[in-house]
């Protein structure tokens, strides 16, 4: 099925530490097709540490895309992604008939492999304005304003991540209307056929990898990073 003539994305997918990495790379090498990064930090060029990027010289064993090519200053969101992608198949798919999206980032996954809802555009302005309550409040603020203006949405999200949150109260601030009423959930065909790979190990052994990537990354100088960087250091 994999080597047939049909266009195919191979969609290798699991949690963080199960060595997605090093098996991507070495189905690529055998099927010799690309790489496209789904995971929405390795994106950024300037989040050297704690992301888990590939090293050099695995990006130089198979051609990498999507990873430390944008910066976080641009905007860049699931939608955007799922644009670039598609429009980097369309060429792709001219020159060879299989690669690998690798991940990751279960939304990024689902934007490719099924679409994802046009939303507006954010006003800077509102932006800035919860940016602000939510330093100045916290993130139950956050929570408490969500669950009163969009209950069903309030249900599914993660609750605990404030860029989530915070992207379903600007979309309410500024249209009036529900971050879930957006969500329609259609799934987009495409042009290509999709097959899906997931890892998984005993959950013990994972636990080990991540402990034991944690600690190479804190040797890495994740902690300085961070604190250079402003930002909470949480893994």
């Amino acid at each position: 099925m994999i080597l047939n003539n049909h266009k195919k994305l191979l969609v290798l997918c699991g949690p963080t530490g199960i060595g997605k990495t090093k098996i991507t790379i070495e189905l690529a090498k055998s099927l010799n097709s690309d790489i496209i990064s789904a995971d929405s930090r390795q994106l950024y060029k300037e989040m050297r540490i704690g992301t888990a990027v590939p090293s050099k010289d695995e990006l130089n064993e198979v051609t990498h895309h999507f990873v430390q090519s944008h910066s976080i200053h641009d905007y860049y969101n699931a939608s955007k992604f799922e644009q670039e992608v598609l429009n980097f198949l369309q060429h792709y798919f001219t020159k060879k008939n299989t690669i690998i999206l690798s991940g990751g980032s279960g939304l990024y996954i689902n934007a490719v492999c099924e679409g994802i809802d046009e939303l507006p555009t954010i006003d800077p302005n509102v932006r800035r304005k919860w940016q602000y309550l939510h330093k100045q409040k916290g993130l139950e603020y956050l929570q408490s304003y969500l669950k009163k203006n969009d209950p069903l949405y309030f249900l599914d999200v993660d609750k605990d991540n404030p860029k989530r949150l915070l992207k379903a109260i600007e979309i309410f601030e500024m249209t009036g209307k529900t971050y879930s009423s957006f969500l329609k959930k259609e799934k987009v065909p495409r042009p290509f056929e999709i097959v899906k790979i997931g890892l998984n190990t005993d959950r013990a052994i994972l636990y080990n990898k991540i402990n034991e990537r944690v600690d190479r990354m804190m040797k890495e100088g994740l902690l300085k990073y961070c604190w250079l960087q402003g930002v909470v250091c949480v893994y």
